[in-house]
């Protein structure tokens, strides 16, 4: 437990021990049921008990994937489209109303630079935070640390590597604001 409490808390921890390959287990068979199901609530049922907190009316189209699940907030009509990656090693915030658009791929782990550092497999993670009422294009891609904030949108393609204000359309690789969004 004292490496996930590390994890979460943005600290360098071990992923190998037995309690978090456990976790990561019990994660990866609940997507592959969720990413099989073809009932819809069937579906519902199996990612409100992966994911820590899902609003009312979430909808992720299969497939999906996650690291752990219980990482991971969802608010109100939050909607993924299909082959998403949510690797959430630390906390990922998705706020109501928020649309992701297919092959979106969120990242929270950080990896050591140095190879003989990263050859032990000790890593630390950094939260994401992404608002309200935003949406994201697909094959975006969101990296650690990263606060998106409310009535965003970023383009397809865009690679977020630091904070976009609320209200901002955000392109590019490095995504960067390239005009406000009147609201």
């Amino acid at each position: 437990m004292r490496e996930f409490e590390k994890m979460v808390g943005g600290e360098d921890y071990f992923p190998m021990t037995d309690y978090l390959v456990g976790l990561r287990d019990k994660a990866r068979a609940l997507v592959g049921d969720f990413n099989a199901e073809r009932d819809a609530g069937r579906r519902e049922e199996i990612l409100k008990s992966l994911l820590g907190k899902t609003g009312e009316g979430c909808y992720i189209t299969p497939n999906f994937f996650c690291d752990y699940g219980c990482n991971i907030e969802l608010g109100d009509r939050v909607y993924f489209n299909a082959n998403c990656v949510v690797l959430d090693c630390a906390k990922v915030t998705i706020g109501s109303d928020t649309f992701i658009g297919p092959n979106t791929q969120i990242y929270t782990p950080i990896h050591p630079l140095d190879y003989k550092t990263r050859n032990t497999f000790i890593e630390s993670a950094k939260p994401i935070s992404i608002g309200k009422n935003c949406w994201l294009g697909g094959s975006v891609v969101v990296l650690p640390g990263v606060n998106i904030g409310d009535g965003c949108v970023i383009g397809a393609g865009a690679v977020v590597t630091k904070d976009i204000p609320k209200n901002s359309l955000a392109v590019g690789n490095p995504a960067r604001v390239i005009r406000a969004i009147e609201q």
